[in-house]
């Protein structure tokens, strides 16, 4: 497989008498596998490829200053291809010891917004420069950054002068997330730094160390089908060369780094509000083959910033035998982190389940806390029903505890007063997907330690809170006061039709003047300061609408109702200037994502998207309609499993009835043509797209990217399945489009990317898929996309998967169905 080039592999046409035409334009590559050249998408996508995309925004904490990250565009497939390391879940750069391209957004220009004048003060960066992980001092008065410098990552600062400095070499980025944290009074920042006496990693022989011996002792150790694990000792060796890391402290002011406390595999580490003492989360052996580093054995402990330990949280071992439900968990203190309202108060969650779900118990989970020196009893804050979720901080009187089950999308919110802990008020009860009715959440902002605190309105009785506002008419966000004591929500403010607006921020103490970002079907996402009382919003940033040929798309929420009666909805696209009457049915696609719900009256809720800003990006199918075709973007598929019955054992028949009800809509409306429908879909939608060419007859074409075709492979859960395949055998037979590919005889294409990182959906599952398609007679196209993951990057990756996506649906969907033959007389 060239580097530089997709993988083609031999596209099968079957010869039936209605696709004889084909043999025509049978593709280039047909009789042959192996490395094409890159293919350009159709001019009026690349054009839109190449347009920069809008910059992303940080704002302050005082919420007076918006910095504009100007993002990068899509990289190159040379850049995508430079050499990465996969261990232990995780995909770095061995050169800078950050995340990989493919894990990193990265920005190239940065521009201080002042929210009250709309001055514009550009940070002076060198040509050619990158950074990401963008993060504001506690005071509002400095953004510090990570900045790839040739072989190596270093973090700067700038001020709000815009003048941009060097504050520390050498940043070691290997974990997730940004390698530093500000102090609380803003004077200096902690850094994990690459360890300075490394040294060089040990090329591994080629002559093998030894076999790999992996025992399995009659202890239970069902595990996931996780991507990128360690293999052997020199992946070991890997890991703690690149992962090791020593934590310093260095002053904004300059001076020297102070270091803290050892070279170790420090994940993730937290100031206390204080300052006074660094929660750490530290990576120990023996590791793991079968899970990622999250489950390796963990440390956490409290110690002073000059790194000597006050106390060991917990010290938990290898984490390879949970329970493979959703909300199985380990045991032991777990999700620690500091009070945020107060200097230092550490706060964790215990399993009172022994970390399995399925035990009978009155409650789930513990919430404790235990304030510094750390010396004495442990206080429970509460008593969980669930599985933990989050705290939300706010004051001694009033915190938001929050707890879900996953079983049945359960959520219940609880008042507590940490001050005083005793029973919580338990304020709510909701499944968590339904739109109709989500309260919100509440308004957070930093205090001056940089800690995410409630806001409270100024009779203290309410928080502030921000929702989404769903409707059958549209979302419509709102501004409301949440009683902390329970009951109905006062609304302050909602967004008004043609815009969908949300709340940012609060500008002011009694949430007089709000800070949004407003957009409408026809002008692109921008910022504004409005009252809540009412009057004109006065606009704070300008973003142009970035790809205006788009702009005269149509688009339409479209509800219909499956067999069943259940409603359904999708959104409708048709090209520019596109007239039913004069032009007739179109060629359409279907490109969908099921979903599972426990409740019929949730799957059917239907929010129009009309107040929506839309334009494509990436491999998105929307990029279709420039080609003459029409789009139904995310037909609701929902699969339910009500009274306590699992959704997955009633799929196909679901799906089916699913799609059927798509089709019908968009050829109710004289929009569809029922003779060239085509269906489409990513990774679980690519799963769909096979399963439905299976056992229907609805569709001409079927484009599955990225997907997972056989259960077997998954055999220890996938998607929303949290039973086993030895649990649920016939399930995972029967959802498999594997089984039944015999059966496919619609033409299918099918993409992935060489160096996919989702748990599940290894390249082996479309190789295999096409393998079988192949030799069972069909139509069938395996493109593979070279250093790919799950989410292809790369602009010739991004042209070329386009490119197959036009140029298969051109072959398959778009040309009128053949007129059956005349019998002769």
């Amino acid at each position: 497989m060239s580097a530089y080039g997709p993988a083609l592999i031999c596209e099968g046409v079957t010869m039936r008498l209605a696709s004889l035409w084909l043999i025509g334009v049978a593709f280039a590559g047909a009789a042959r596998g192996g490395a094409a050249d890159y293919h350009k998408a159709p001019a009026a996508i690349a054009k839109i490829l190449e347009t920069p995309p809008t910059p992303a925004v940080a704002i302050s904490p005082d919420r007076k200053i918006i910095a504009l990250l100007g993002r990068e565009n899509l990289p190159t497939i040379a850049a995508l291809s430079k050499p990465i390391l996969r261990l232990a879940g995780y995909r770095i750069d061995p050169v800078t010891n950050g995340q990989a391209e493919v894990r990193t957004t990265w920005s190239n220009t940065l521009t201080l917004l002042d929210v009250s004048t709309g001055h514009e003060t550009p940070v002076a960066l060198p040509a050619g420069v990158r950074f990401a992980t963008p993060g504001w001092s506690p005071d509002g008065k400095r953004l510090a950054f990570v900045v790839q410098v040739a072989d190596q990552l270093a973090v700067w600062t700038t001020g709000l002068d815009g003048i941009a400095k060097p504050l520390v070499e050498h940043a070691n980025a290997a974990f997730e997330g940004a390698p530093f944290a500000w102090l609380p009074d803003s004077s200096g920042l902690i850094v994990r730094t690459v360890d300075a006496g490394r040294g060089v990693l040990p090329v591994a022989e080629s002559k093998p160390e030894g076999p790999v011996v992996q025992d399995g002792t009659g202890r239970r150790g069902a595990t996931r089908t996780y991507e990128d694990l360690l293999r052997d000792n020199a992946d070991e060796r890997a890991f703690e060369h690149f992962f090791g890391g020593q934590l310093v402290r260095v002053p904004i002011r300059g001076g020297v780094a102070t270091p803290i406390g050892a070279v170790a595999l420090w994940k993730s580490f937290s100031i206390s509000p204080n300052g006074s003492y660094l929660l750490t989360e530290r990576l120990k052996r023996p590791y793991s083959y079968l899970v990622p580093a999250d489950f390796f054995p963990t440390e956490i402990v409290v110690a002073t910033l000059d790194g000597r330990p006050v106390k060991t949280l917990v010290d938990r071992p290898l984490a390879d035998n949970l329970p493979v439900d959703f909300d199985a968990t380990v045991k032991g203190p777990r999700k620690a982190e500091w009070r945020a309202d107060v200097p230092a108060t550490l706060v964790w969650a215990e399993a009172l389940d022994g970390g399995d779900p399925k035990a009978q118990v009155p409650f789930h989970d513990r919430i404790l806390m235990q304030a510094a020196p750390f010396d004495g009893a442990a206080t429970t804050l509460a008593d969980m029903t669930s599985r933990f979720d989050q705290v939300v901080w706010g004051d001694d009187r009033f915190a938001l505890l929050v707890d879900r089950e996953w079983k049945t999308r359960t959520e219940h919110r609880y008042a507590v007063a940490p001050g005083n802990p005793g029973p919580t008020h338990l304020l709510l009860t909701r499944n968590y997907q339904d739109q109709y009715g989500d309260p919100g959440e509440p308004v957070t902002e930093r205090n001056t330690a940089g800690r995410q605190v409630m806001r409270f309105t100024p009779d203290h009785q309410a928080v502030f809170a921000i929702g989404e506002g769903a409707t059958k008419t549209g979302a419509f966000p709102f501004l409301a006061r949440m009683p902390i004591s329970g009951g109905v929500q006062t609304i302050m403010w909602r967004a008004k039709s043609p815009y969908y607006e949300r709340v940012v921020s609060l500008l002011d103490m009694t949430g007089v003047n709000i800070l949004t970002r407003r957009e409408s079907a026809t002008e692109p996402p921008n910022y504004f300061v409005r009252k809540v009382s009412g009057g004109a919003p006065r606009a704070v940033t300008h973003s142009p609408d970035p790809a205006p040929m788009f702009a005269a798309v149509k688009r339409r929420t479209i509800a219909y109702q499956r067999a069943d009666g259940l409603p359904l909805a999708g959104t409708l696209y048709t090209p520019a200037g596109y007239d039913p009457k004069r032009d007739g049915p179109l060629p359409t696609l279907l490109w969908a994502y099921p979903a599972e719900f426990t409740d019929a009256s949730v799957a059917g809720q239907i929010v129009d998207q009309g107040n929506r800003f839309t334009r494509p990006r990436g491999v998105s199918p929307l990029f279709l309609l420039t080609q003459g075709y029409a789009v139904l973007d995310n037909p609701a598929m929902p699969i339910i499993g009500e009274n306590g019955a699992e959704p997955n054992d009633t799929y196909v028949k679901q799906l089916v009835a699913d799609a059927e009800a798509g089709v019908d809509a968009v050829v109710k409306l004289g929009i569809g043509d029922p003779g060239r429908m085509a269906v489409g879909g990513h990774s679980y939608g690519a799963f769909m797209t096979a399963n439905l060419l299976a056992h229907t007859a609805l569709f001409r074409a079927g484009i599955a990217r990225s997907g997972a075709y056989n259960r077997t492979l998954t055999p220890f859960g996938f998607q929303a399945e949290q039973r086993t395949y030895w649990q649920a055998m016939p399930t995972y037979t029967e959802m498999s489009p594997f089984t039944f590919a015999d059966r496919i005889k619609t033409p299918i294409l099918l993409i992935h990317g060489a160096a996919d990182d989702n748990p599940g959906t290894f390249p082996i599952q479309s190789e295999r898929m096409y393998a079988a398609l192949k030799g069972n007679g069909a139509t069938v196209r395996y493109v593979i996309l070279p250093n790919e993951p799950h989410n292809y990057r790369a602009m010739e990756s991004t042209q070329e998967t386009l490119w197959q996506m036009t140029d298969w649906l051109d072959r398959y969907a778009k040309p009128p169905k053949p007129a059956p033959a005349t019998p002769a007389h």
